[in-house]
């Protein structure tokens, strides 16, 4: 036989907030952050800059330089696939940790994790509506950088159609669908990124120990990659298969690689949302 406890005379249970609420307070505390912004200003501007160089310096001759920036003379949809690949590498993953930084470590810093606990909003929600933020951060700094450089890519450098990298031309609206697949690739690696950094988030009380982390650990696996004695663990490492974003402009798409990637990155999404799921589930308020 069960105890039935009688709450005191005027005391309400706590109700749960609804969830479209917590995530639009959520989403206008990210996307209000000045820096936030500014990071997002300047993701956008780097495929005019890049776009504006070429434009007046030439691009490196076939034998010179990367690949992606030799094939953009001429043939502007490279840039946005170009611009995405070169900031995978540190750009995004620095933005996406910043942002992850500040969703449970920099509210823990200011105090402001506390009440966060004690609201009717429940632990695992919490982390589901902070990961909500961190992820609509990747989407528009992605998706702005791909937009940025096809338009850059399209004003300045021009083109006629899409040469691709084995030599067949598209037309705009199959090129413009590479890069939305390029760019929606970048962003299930960012989000694989974001996933690790917010783990990582839930468990200190410092935004700059996320960072520091999540920035260093890719350069780590960026390091080990280039011994040949750990081939064998490169399966692991999420920075694997990220120069594979420019399989997207052969004809047909080399879909082995980028299909890995999705793996892995799907991997590592795992691993981090259950990571900070049990780590705030079970954390002190």
């Amino acid at each position: 036989m069960t105890s039935r406890v009688e709450l005191p005379s005027g005391t309400r249970q706590r109700e749960s907030a609804p969830l479209g609420r917590v995530v639009r307070a959520e989403l206008g505390w990210v996307l209000r952050r000045p820096r936030n912004l500014l990071a997002l200003l300047g993701l956008t501007a780097l495929p005019v800059l890049i776009g504006t160089v070429i434009a007046l310096t030439g691009t490196p001759a076939a034998d010179s330089g990367p690949r992606l920036l030799s094939a953009m003379a001429g043939n502007g949809l490279v840039l946005p696939v170009f611009s995405l690949m070169m900031t995978q590498n540190l750009l995004l993953p620095l933005v996406t940790a910043m942002v992850a930084a500040d969703a449970l470590a920099g509210e823990s810093a200011n105090g402001t994790l506390r009440g966060l606990l004690l609201a009717p909003v429940g632990r695992v929600r919490l982390v589901a509506v902070k990961a909500v933020g961190v992820l609509t951060v990747v989407v528009l700094a992605v998706g702005l950088i791909a937009l940025s450089g096809a338009l850059t890519g399209l004003v300045v450098v021009g083109g006629d159609g899409f040469v691709t990298l084995s030599g067949t031309t598209l037309s705009l609206g199959p090129a413009l669908g590479r890069v939305a697949m390029a760019a929606g690739w970048c962003a299930v690696q960012m989000a694989a990124v974001g996933a690790v950094a917010l783990a990582v988030s839930a468990m200190t009380d410092h935004p700059l120990v996320v960072m520091a982390v999540a920035v260093g650990g890719l350069i780590v696996f960026g390091v080990l990659e280039a011994l040949p004695a750990l081939e064998w663990l490169k399966p692991v490492f999420l920075t694997a298969d990220w120069y594979s974003i420019g399989d997207v402009l052969s004809d047909p798409v080399r879909s082995q690689d980028l299909l890995t990637g999705l793996w892995r990155a799907g991997c590592y999404v795992l691993v981090g949302m259950s990571a900070a799921t049990a780590r705030m589930a079970t954390k002190d308020t």
